[in-house]
């Protein structure tokens, strides 16, 4: 089910970007800056923990096997399962994105702030939230930098990092989508100047 979502006056700022790109350090430090961050990822997490809203639907769906001793998603199983059987992951969306769509739009409906970003790994591979943006940033880096910070960040063998990327969207579909990029693709310092640079655009535009 597509919930259609109703944009707020404020500017809405998508962000998105292949695993390991760094979006986690750009939402990070516009928040930070003051905007206001909506992460779909963490409100799937917030759905599929212990008592979350997704989780009968859950077990309904995958059976008790879906979920952990304490009762959250277990999600080495579904990831394994969604991976191999793409219905299964047809299921579990479907579940979950009209969920995650009315949080989201509870979270839009909070009011002042100086801008939303609004943070959707799939952005570009699941549609359904262009309505609502006025600009899209894209964090990039190329596939080897993607690659190792996974690696070290999640303990994942370079063949299941490799898998996962190649089931995201394409940099140049991402790069041909963006109204703005933010290449991450040196160090820390160098980052946090570029999205500093880019927040002062986004305000000035949000005060339009």
């Amino acid at each position: 089910m597509h919930i259609a979502l109703n944009k707020p006056k404020q500017l809405v700022v998508g962000l998105t970007g292949g695993i390991g790109s760094g979006k986690t350090a750009v939402s990070s430090r516009l928040q930070t800056l003051g905007a206001t961050i909506i992460d779909t990822d963490e409100i799937a997490h917030s759905l599929t923990k212990t008592g979350g809203l997704a989780i009968p639907d859950i077990q309904k769906a995958f059976g008790r096997e879906a979920l952990l001793p304490d009762g959250s998603m277990n999600r080495d199983h579904m990831r394994a399962l969604v991976f191999k059987e793409p219905e299964k992951r047809i299921a579990l969306e479907k579940i979950l994105h009209p969920k995650i769509r009315q949080l989201v739009q509870q979270q839009l409906d909070t009011g002042a702030t100086l801008y939303f970003v609004l943070v959707v790994p799939l952005l570009f591979e699941k549609g359904g939230w262009g309505e609502l943006m006025d600009e899209i940033i894209v964090v990039d880096c190329p596939v080897e930098q993607q690659v190792q910070r996974v690696i070290q960040r999640n303990g994942w063998p370079e063949t299941q990092v490799r898998a996962v990327i190649q089931n995201q969207a394409t940099r140049e579909k991402r790069l041909a989508g963006a109204t703005e990029v933010i290449e991450n693709n040196g160090g820390l310092a160098e980052l946090i100047k570029k999205i500093d640079f880019l927040h002062q655009k986004l305000i000035k535009k949000a005060q339009k």
